[in-house]
C-alpha cells in the first residue's frame, strides 16, 4: 500500500504507473523545465529528477512506497542520489563536457519564407500560415506498436548504418557506410503484425498546424519570427522550431533604406522654375502636400527630404525614418517648342552665353544616340530607377545629376 504520492503527483503519473509511463513523464517534464530552456524553474527540475530517480530504481520505490520521502532519508539519506543533470544526461543520452550543462537533444528546425509587401512592414499585419509536420502517434504514444514489440533490426545490428567492404586490389580493400534501409536509421524493427495501425510503426503522424504570422511595424526584409517547438515532433527528442523568414516584395512608389523610404517624383520643367504643389500617398494611405514655392528651382536631381514619413521604426513605431524624394525635371517635347514659344522662351529667359567662334572650327552634327542597355534600364519604371540607385556606389556616373544624397542633406 502506497503510504505517500508525493513523487507520482510530481511527475503526473499513479502510484500503479510502469515504467513506460514513469519515462513518458519524466521526458516531457524535463525537457519543459530544463534550466537552459526555463531558467526559473531550476527546483522543479530537481523535483522531478528525484521524482523520477526514485520511482524508476525498483528497491527505491518499494522503500517509498512503504514509507514515503522519510523512510528514503532513513535507508541511506539523499546524499547518495545523483544531480539533477547527471539523470537529465543518462536519460537523454547527452554530455557536458568541459563541465558545461547539458544540450538538449533537439529535433530540426522548419525554416519557411513568406513574401510581404512593403505596406505589412509598415503597417503590421497578421498572416495565418497553414503547416504539415510530424507530431508523435497518439494511437501508440510513439511507440509504433505494441509495447514490448520493438527489436534489434539485425541488418544493421542496432546501429543504424551499415558498412560494406569492398576489396578494390589484391591487399586492397575500400569501406563504405549507408543509411540502414531495413530499419531506415533507427537500429530497431516492429514487426508488420505488431505495427501501429494508425502510424504503421514510424511512431509518427502528419497533421495540419495553423500558425498566426505577427508582422510588427518596422520589421525589415530577411528578419525571423520564430515559433518554438512548432516544428516536427520525435520521440525522444525536443520538438524543432518553425522560423518564418520575411521577404520583401518591391513597391511599385517605394524602396526601403534601413528606416528611410527613397522615392522618385517627376515634375514639369515649368513646375521646376515656378513652383508647384504635389500629392503623395503614403503606405497607410494618407495624403501628404509638397510644395515648391516660385523661385524655388529645382534642379534636375535635386534631393529634398521630409522628416518622420519614412519607416516606422521596429519595437518603437511612433518614430519614424525619412521620406527622401528625388526629383526628375522632365523637359518639354521638341513638338511643342514651336519657333514662336522659342522665341517667347529667349525673351524671358537669362540671355544665352555667347561662344566665340575660332576661324579654323570644323562643324560637327548631333545625332541621336542609342544603347539599348541603358534605354532599357531607363525605361524600366520605378523598378529601374531603384535599381540604378542600388548601384550608385558601383557605377562611374555615381556623384552626377541623378545621384541621390541623402547624406548631405
Amino acid at each position: 500500500m502506497v503510504r505517500e504520492t508525493a513523487l507520482y503527483d510530481e511527475l503526473g503519473v499513479k502510484p500503479n504507473a510502469d515504467e513506460t509511463e514513469l519515462k513518458k513523464a519524466y521526458r516531457k517534464l524535463a525537457l519543459k523545465y530544463h534550466p537552459d530552456k526555463n531558467p526559473e524553474a531550476g527546483d522543479k527540475f530537481k523535483k522531478i529528477a528525484f521524482a523520477y530517480e526514485v520511482l524508476s530504481d525498483p528497491k527505491k520505490r518499494e522503500t517509498y512506497d512503504r514509507g514515503g520521502e522519510q523512510a528514503l532519508k532513513e535507508g541511506g539519506g539523499e546524499g547518495g542520489f545523483h544531480n539533477p543533470m547527471d539523470i537529465f544526461d543518462m536519460f537523454f543520452g547527452g554530455g557536458r563536457g568541459g563541465g558545461g550543462r547539458a544540450r538538449e537533444r533537439k529535433g530540426k528546425d522548419v525554416i519557411h519564407q513568406i513574401k510581404v509587401s512593403l505596406e505589412d512592414l509598415y503597417n503590421g499585419h497578421t498572416r495565418r500560415l497553414a503547416l504539415q509536420k510530424n507530431v508523435i502517434c497518439k494511437k501508440c504514444e510513439g511507440r509504433g506498436g505494441k509495447k514490448g514489440a520493438t527489436e534489434q533490426c539485425k541488418g544493421c545490428r542496432g546501429t543504424g548504418m551499415k558498412v560494406r567492404i569492398q576489396q578494390i586490389a589484391p591487399g586492397f580493400v575500400q569501406q563504405s557506410q549507408s543509411v540502414c534501409s531495413d530499419c531506415e536509421g533507427q537500429g530497431e524493427q516492429i514487426k508488420a503484425e505488431d505495427r501501429c495501425p494508425e502510424c504503421a510503426g514510424k511512431k509518427v503522424t502528419r497533421d495540419r498546424k495553423i500558425l498566426e504570422v505577427h508582422i510588427d511595424k518596422g520589421m525589415k526584409d530577411g528578419q525571423k519570427i520564430m515559433f518554438t517547438g512548432e516544428g516536427d515532433q520525435e520521440p525522444g527528442l525536443e520538438a524543432g522550431d518553425v522560423i518564418i523568414v520575411l521577404d520583401e516584395q518591391p513597391h511599385e512608389t517605394f524602396a526601403r533604406k534601413g528606416n528611410d523610404l527613397v522615392m522618385r517624383m517627376n515634375i514639369q520643367l515649368v513646375e521646376a522654375l515656378c513652383g508647384f504643389q504635389k500629392i503623395i500617398t503614403t503606405l497607410d494611405n494618407r495624403n501628404l502636400m509638397v510644395t515648391s514655392l516660385p523661385g524655388q528651382i529645382i534642379n534636375y536631381g535635386d534631393t529634398k527630404l521630409i522628416v518622420h514619413e519614412g519607416m516606422p521604426i521596429y519595437r518603437n513605431p511612433f518614430e519614424k525614418g525619412r521620406l527622401i524624394i528625388q526629383f526628375i525635371v522632365d523637359f518639354p517635347e521638341p513638338k511643342q517648342l514651336t519657333p514662336q514659344r522659342i522665341t517667347q522662351l529667349e525673351k524671358i529667359l537669362p540671355d544665352r552665353t555667347v561662344e566665340m567662334i575660332p576661324d579654323d572650327a570644323e562643324e560637327a552634327i548631333l545625332q541621336e544616340y542609342h544603347d539599348n542597355h541603358g534605354k532599357n534600364e531607363r525605361s524600366g519604371g520605378h523598378h529601374g530607377h531603384f535599381a540604378h540607385m542600388e548601384d550608385d556606389d558601383d557605377d562611374p556616373r555615381a556623384g552626377g545629376p541623378g545621384a541621390v544624397q541623402c547624406g548631405t542633406q
